[in-house]
């Protein structure tokens, strides 16, 4: 019974291991995002497996033989590893598989300077076309332009300052054309997505739209409206202030 409860303990272990080195890989060039996803996949079936195994220990008597802290440990360590990715798993499938949101989905923003640095993604730099646009509308109703009443001008050095602060690289920045873009290097797995604003004005002040677009993937899991949003909250304030 030691020998399994090692065995047991050494599987968590293993889960959180794969975990933790998903990401980091994927981003360092150690292979590529698809493998990452693979280890995660195994980090949700060891994690599941160690608990599972470790909660059945701990309710026979010949399992707790030897002490009960270190089967309460893999109990804890594999269940806390298995719900990163069943939680990732689970907004996954909660929203549509879109990877390319825009404020304005009639006209979206065209993406100009980072072309040649999506020369070799998976997605092309194109709008991804009217049923990802009904998909995003249903999906995320609140991703709208932002309406102000204030000179593109101003706006522009706003946006520009909001871009920067987001910790984003910038790409280019065409205040003639009021237009900014830029490159947002995702923390866990080092995906990169590319985002381009358009400040225009009408007559009043100026209207925002932000796109943000995915290099590689079907499914952002929301990333891409979760930037949009605050991005939008952050400029925003800073108009405001």
């Amino acid at each position: 019974m030691n020998a399994v409860r090692r065995i047991v303990i050494a599987l968590a272990i293993l889960a959180a291991l794969l975990l933790l080195i998903a990401g980091p890989g994927t981003r360092l060039g150690l292979w590529e995002f698809g493998f990452g996803f693979t280890l995660m996949r195994w980090a949700l079936y060891g994690g599941i497996a160690a608990a599972v195994l470790a909660l059945l220990l701990l309710v026979m008597p010949a399992g707790r033989r030897g002490g009960m802290s270190g089967l309460i440990v893999a109990f804890a360590l594999g269940l806390g590893t298995a719900a990163v990715p069943w939680a990732l798993v689970q907004k996954a499938q909660s929203l549509p598989r879109i990877h390319d949101i825009s404020t304005d989905t009639v006209n979206p923003p065209d993406f100009v300077a980072v072309v040649p640095l999506r020369a070799d993604a998976p997605n092309p730099p194109d709008y991804a076309g009217q049923e990802t646009a009904e998909q995003q509308r249903e999906a995320y109703p609140d991703i709208r332009p932002l309406e102000v009443e204030t000179w593109p001008a101003i706006v522009f050095e706003r946006a520009l300052e909001s871009a920067r602060a987001q910790g984003w690289d910038i790409v280019e920045a065409d205040e003639e054309s009021g237009r900014i873009e830029a490159t947002d290097t995702t923390l866990w797995f080092g995906f990169k997505d590319d985002v381009v604003i358009r400040i225009r004005g009408d007559g009043r002040g100026s209207i925002v739209d932000v796109r943000s677009k995915s290099r590689v993937g079907l499914s952002d899991v929301g990333a891409n409206a979760e930037r949009i949003r605050g991005y939008l909250r952050d400029l925003a304030a800073r108009i405001e202030s």
